[in-house]
């Protein structure tokens, strides 16, 4: 008997049900092995919801676990709390696939556990019948059984044709359902968010502990001269110099709870070594990046990689002063163009914004003007790639010539051909694209 077997009661959730079952028939023989069943559990089961419900329709560009997760509709569909479960499942397993990282019980327990409340959500919102339950971990201990043969991967054409007379039905019934769906109550400590949740996520970024991310850091200089302090986590360069502190705080707490402490830190670091720390703030449901120097804080998908992290001081030391810039007449001659170019330069540089909005008329040239931007910024250090969008293919194709014909030596691709160059500094696309070729990029090749 394990937790799982209530999915063995409905056939529309065989893809998935016995690759739960098995992760914790495995739990206490290989626990490695028990995290990857749980991410292709998962993962299955994902795919099914998109072959499933009328309302997810697949990307065109991509069907990885990451790209589908990632979806608004999807996010909007399994809410806050279940997609953190699917990240904490597809880090975990992604951190024993790809690198070889060592897990503890504890974590792949959690995993099943995170595991069992998502699939429980799945048969809230589309099984016949529902039962409630609550997740047994004496169940979990109970079992010892090898390992199976590893599950085939999920044939998602073929779901999409067993399930296509019924998405209408299953997305009216999860309509229905989700009005009523009480989440199950997660109040963990700031130590447990930290050793299971947040631990992983650094471990999945790449961080290697008593290496490049130190615990519980001491710092001396706090406020009250006889104490000492604690930073939660510090993570370091190649030269051991501090690059980043995160402040950590339990799931239900407010980030800002946590922000005047992580600036304290991360001015006693600057003290320190000369030079200030990013700071980043994460209760594992959010995590904002702080460049509390530079830009006001924002959300990000998870902890920067070591490597991410010095491409962002790398940039900030390239950069030059965009006060008295020189715009390329030969590319954008009209007043009103060298205008809305120093415009926006002024507001990147002096105002600390990092986005700009430019609203031109047709015929008044705003291709020539963001040639002319791009040209500035790459010039000054600012910027290194561009995506450039446009609603229609002959838009996309239009611009990319203006681009070569303008800055020869700005190597340029587009989406809308049939070999693109991904590695290209500039890629022209439609949005829809785009924005796919943004997250793609985003991904390392371990965030499958």
């Amino acid at each position: 008997m394990t937790n799982f077997d209530f999915l063995k009661k409905e056939e529309k959730f065989a893809s998935f049900a016995d690759v739960a079952i098995n992760a914790e028939k495995i739990f206490h023989i290989d626990a490695e092995a028990c995290a990857l069943n749980c991410r292709r559990a998962a993962e299955f089961a994902v795919k099914w919801m998109y072959s499933a419900d009328a309302e997810l329709e697949l990307p065109h560009y991509d069907d990885s676990f990451a790209v589908l997760t990632s979806g608004e509709i999807f996010r909007g569909i399994v809410k806050q709390d279940n997609i953190r479960r699917l990240d904490y499942i597809r880090r975990l397993g992604n951190n024993v696939a790809h690198k070889g990282k060592s897990v503890t019980p504890d974590q792949v327990r959690l995993c099943l556990e995170n595991l069992f409340y998502f699939l429980d959500y799945v048969a809230y919102l589309y099984a016949d019948e529902y039962e409630e339950k609550e997740y047994d971990r004496t169940l979990s201990d109970m079992q010892s059984e090898p390992a199976p043969a590893p599950a085939p991967e999920i044939d998602i054409d073929a779901l999409l044709k067993e399930n296509a007379a019924l998405r209408e039905e299953l997305s009216a019934k999860r309509e229905e359902r989700e009005k009523t769906y009480s989440p199950p109550p997660q109040e963990p400590s700031e130590y447990e968010t930290r050793t299971k949740y947040i631990d992983v996520m650094l471990m999945d970024a790449g961080w290697e502990r008593g290496k490049n991310w130190i615990d519980e850091y001491p710092l001396t200089g706090m406020p009250n001269a006889s104490e000492i302090g604690f930073a939660d986590y510090v993570l370091l360069g190649d030269d051991g110099v501090p690059l980043a502190v995160v402040e950590a705080k339990r799931t239900c707490v407010d980030l800002s709870v946590g922000r005047r402490q992580a600036q304290l830190y991360a001015d006693l670091l600057e003290k320190k070594f000369n030079k200030r720390p990013i700071i980043f703030l994460t209760n594992s449901f959010e995590t904002r990046i702080w460049d509390d120097a530079h830009y006001p804080e924002r959300t990000v998908s998870g902890i920067y990689s070591k490597r991410d992290l010095e491409k962002l001081f790398n940039l900030r030391r390239a950069k030059t002063s965009l006060k008295y810039i020189t715009v390329d007449k030969r590319i954008a001659g009209r007043y009103y163009q060298e205008a809305a170019i120093k415009s926006v330069c002024e507001a990147f540089e002096q105002r600390n914004r990092r986005k700009a909005l430019l609203v031109m008329a047709t015929g008044s040239g705003k291709t020539r003007t963001v040639v002319g931007l791009v040209k500035v910024l790459l010039e000054h250090g600012w910027i290194k790639n561009v995506l450039f969008l446009a609603d229609r293919t002959a838009l996309v194709t239009q611009a990319k010539r203006t681009f070569v014909n303008l800055l020869e030596d700005f190597y340029v691709s587009s989406l809308c051909e049939a070999t693109p160059d991904y590695n290209a500094n500039g890629i022209f696309s439609t949005e829809k694209r785009g924005r796919a070729h943004l997250f793609l990029r985003a991904l390392r090749p371990h965030r499958a």
